[in-house]
């Protein structure tokens, strides 16, 4: 459930929220997916803060991400798994939810809040796991109940190649900011694909990150020629 079940106006200006929240800009990234180092830019691995709790789960995450196919690298399925749980524990701390996820619905409807609706999650969850730049793995936009109080959206995570009902949920909404995972074809919500509003999301991320370079490029040339 992604609205307040009690109102019917308060479920119909969710939808509204979100046709206007199109033309909002996505945070870019809250990590750094890889790390330079060295003069010849060598790469490594990039590290997550998980909450000492949710280690034993992240480590859950990624064995089932693992198991989609022989073809997922374990590696993959490993960040993927610790990037999610940092992710859900920076959007939770960011969005400072309260309550339950119908409260903070409310919280956000009457600008108490400036996020925290089930598709806001979705998005900046979709945006991060995307810096990771995965090639074993592919991230999916799942909703379900579209168009009604019941909607709920998340990410679906499958093996490359895997059709989207092969996958395993991501949802952060659910459970107030604590990532809730589980195979699509298992869960009490009826799950289907948007491939298009997927695309929408990282669009508007590779628009908003074009955007900042300009910004700074700009910046930069002001500043030589202040010099």
């Amino acid at each position: 459930m992604s609205a307040l079940p009690s109102s019917q106006q308060l479920s119909i200006c969710h939808r509204v929220w979100r046709r206007l929240l199109f033309l909002s800009a996505l945070p870019v990234g809250i990590f750094m997916p890889w790390i330079s180092v060295g003069a010849d830019q060598q790469q490594r691995p990039p590290s997550f803060s998980v909450p000492k709790k949710e280690s034993a789960a992240a480590e859950g995450l990624a064995s089932q991400l693992a198991a989609l196919s022989p073809r997922v690298n374990r590696e993959e399925a490993r960040l993927l798994a610790e990037c999610a749980y940092a992710t859900a524990s920076q959007l939770r701390r960011q969005y400072r939810m309260f309550g339950t996820p119908i409260f903070n619905n409310f919280l956000v409807h009457w600008d108490i809040r400036k996020r925290g609706y089930c598709f806001q999650w979705a998005e900046d969850l979709l945006v991060t796991l995307d810096a990771l730049k995965l090639t074993s793995l592919e991230l999916h936009w799942g909703e379900a109940n579209p168009g009604n109080w019941r909607e709920n959206n998340c990410i679906v995570v499958t093996a490359k190649g895997q059709p989207f009902n092969r996958g395993i949920i991501l949802d952060c909404w659910r459970q107030l900011g604590h990532l809730r995972y589980g195979p699509v074809l298992s869960d009490a919500d009826p799950y289907v694909e948007n491939g298009a509003y997927a695309r929408f999301v990282r669009a508007r991320s590779a628009a908003a990150a074009n955007h900042h370079l300009a910004l700074q490029a700009k910046s930069e040339a002001r500043e030589k020629k202040d010099d």
